[in-house]
């Protein structure tokens, strides 16, 4: 399988939310986790992910709870 245009994904999921978003960069991914879940986000888990050797692998996985101001 060929490397994806954007090798990074997040994953968001709550109790009534389930959204995947696709980034070109790790910055770019961790930029919409910061938004996503703080405030009145219905979302409170985001699974990182990165493309590595020919498959999506687990990078790390961030709460609501990690966020300032979440």
């Amino acid at each position: 399988m060929t490397k994806p245009r954007k090798p990074w994904r997040v994953i968001l999921t709550g109790p009534d939310v389930r959204a995947e978003s696709a980034h070109t960069s790790e910055a770019k991914a961790y930029t919409l986790i910061r938004a996503a879940l703080g405030g009145a986000s219905p979302a409170d888990t985001a699974r990182v992910e990165q493309w590595e050797g020919g498959r999506w692998r687990h990078f790390e996985t961030v709460t609501a709870d990690e966020i300032p101001n979440a």
